[in-house]
């Protein structure tokens, strides 16, 4: 399982719950490594699982293992065993954030292949969220491969600032910025106070996501005329985003409408 990490349940209790430890208590230090490993760690002495704690408890997770509570791991004693796996490329699938070469990818197809003769594998297409390429690659069936600690958290897209688009998290009002080439064609369907996705991978912001619907507004477009229908036929019309798509005959200026951003398709009126 990718990213799992698994330590007993009076670990996260002590974790938690218990105070720090007194100045004379040796703290053992933790290194991570990105190949699947198993770290020893020590409890107290004296200190035997209580009943409400069973020792074959176990609490599962995944990121927040990664980031938060692996860093306290430095800093205080926990019983059990920490366990980090990495991600198999039979668990590939579309959605999949993998590390490859330093820089984190997204999976956007995957295809596992079985042949009459040699070893399986399994062929992929794939964008680097740093430089926004997209290449092809194939991967031995089985091989381990690096899980991109990549996470979301949704910001508001608040307003521009000269070339910079400002976005907010409406909790601590912190303001992270994207340059116009950080953003790309999502602009055509960006609108202030939309709620966005923004990815961080390693402390920094690699992409962000739009909703994958958005209503805009009509602002130009060649009047409909009596009897159009949805099916018969469309034409294109600005937005008040500046993204120009098919509409139907029927739609006019001012009307409101949906669109999907994924396809840039009209979908219906709002």
């Amino acid at each position: 399982m990718a990213g799992m990490a698994t330590f007993n349940a009076y670990s996260a209790f002590s974790l938690f719950c218990r105070p720090s430890l007194s100045s004379s208590s040796t703290i053992p230090s933790l290194s991570l490594s990105s190949k699947p490993s198993s770290l020893p760690m020590w409890g107290l002495p004296g200190k035997p699982f209580p009943p409400r704690f069973p020792s074959k408890r176990l609490i599962h997770s995944r990121s927040w293992l990664s980031s938060s509570v692996l860093r306290s791991l430095s800093n205080i004693r926990v019983l059990g065993i920490v366990e980090i796996y990495a991600l198999s490329s039979n668990d590939i699938k579309v959605g999949s954030n993998i590390e490859v070469d330093g820089a984190p990818w997204k999976v956007l197809e995957f295809l596992h292949v079985k042949p009459g003769k040699g070893a399986a594998f399994v062929r992929t297409k794939m964008r680097n969220y740093i430089t926004g390429n997209t290449v092809e690659k194939t991967f031995r069936a089985g091989v381990t491969i690096g899980d991109a600690d990549v996470f979301k958290e949704t910001k508001q897209f608040t307003y521009k600032d000269g070339s910079q688009f400002v976005f907010m998290d409406l909790s601590t009002y912190e303001e992270i910025r994207l340059n116009v080439s950080e953003v790309g064609d999502k602009t055509k369907y960006l609108k202030e106070g939309m709620d966005c996705t923004v990815l961080f991978w390693n402390g920094k912001v690699i992409d962000f996501e739009l909703p994958n619907t958005v209503k805009l507004t009509v602002v130009d477009v060649d009047p409909g005329l009596k009897g159009d229908t949805a099916q018969g036929g469309t034409k294109p019309a600005t937005l008040d985003t500046g993204a120009v798509v098919n509409v139907p005959l029927f739609v006019n200026i001012g009307d409101q409408i949906l669109v999907d951003t994924r396809t840039g398709q009209y979908m219906s009126r709002a």
